[in-house]
């Protein structure tokens, strides 16, 4: 079994596209970046992308989506 299961990332994400952007973006930060890290203490996966799933399943990852301004000419 998977860990962390798609179920429990779609509970903290509202799409798979959101998933995998928010996932992949964080998975570069903690690869580029070694001295930071991930935020997991311990985490189960040992690739950068792993990490960045137990992140969002750990709520230290968050993503809110910005609505455009609607502007009237």
């Amino acid at each position: 079994m998977l860990y962390p299961s798609i179920d429990s990332l779609m509970e903290k994400l509202d799409s798979k596209y959101t998933l995998v952007t928010v996932s992949a973006r964080r998975a570069r930060e903690i690869r580029e970046d070694v001295r930071r890290g991930p935020l997991v203490q311990e985490p189960q996966s040992y690739k950068s992308v792993g990490m960045a799933l137990e992140e969002i399943v750990e709520d230290h990852l968050t993503f809110e989506r910005h609505q455009p301004e609607n502007t009237v000419e």
